[in-house]
C-alpha cells in the first residue's frame, strides 16, 4: 500500500529537496519508518526518543490530525496523504500577551 508523505520546507534537505515522498505502510508509524528509510534522519525530527510524535510537530492524515485519530497507530489506505506540519509558535495567546505588554508599557 502506497501513501504520499508531504515534507515541509524545513525538512526538505533530508528529502533531497523533494516536497513529497511515496512510502509503504499500513499505519502512520509504518509510513514514518518507510520515510526514514528513504530520508535518513527525518524521523528524529518528527518523533522523540520514545518513538512518539514530538509535541511541536503535527501529522495530518488527509485533513485530520492523527492525534485526534489513533495517533501513530492510525490505519492508512492506499493513496492516503500524510502531511508533516511543524507547529507555528505564537497564535492568539501570544498575540494577547504582546498587546498587554504594549498597553502596560
Amino acid at each position: 500500500m502506497a501513501v504520499t508523505v508531504k515534507i515541509p520546507t524545513p525538512l526538505r534537505p533530508l528529502s533531497r529537496g523533494k516536497d513529497s515522498v511515496q512510502v509503504a505502510g499500513a499505519t502512520a508509524r509504518e509510513a514514518l519508518e518507510g520515510l526514514e528509510r528513504e530520508c535518513p534522519g527525518i524521523r528524529a525530527r518528527v518523533c522523540d526518543e520514545k518513538g512518539e510524535m514530538r509535541r511541536f510537530v503535527n501529522l495530518f492524515l488527509n485533513d485530520e490530525e492523527v492525534r485526534h485519530l489513533q495517533g501513530l497507530d492510525t490505519p492508512l489506505k492506499d493513496g492516503d496523504i500524510l502531511s508533516i506540519v511543524p507547529a507555528i509558535a505564537g497564535g492568539m495567546e501570544a498575540g494577547l500577551a504582546e498587546s498587554r505588554r504594549g498597553r502596560n508599557g
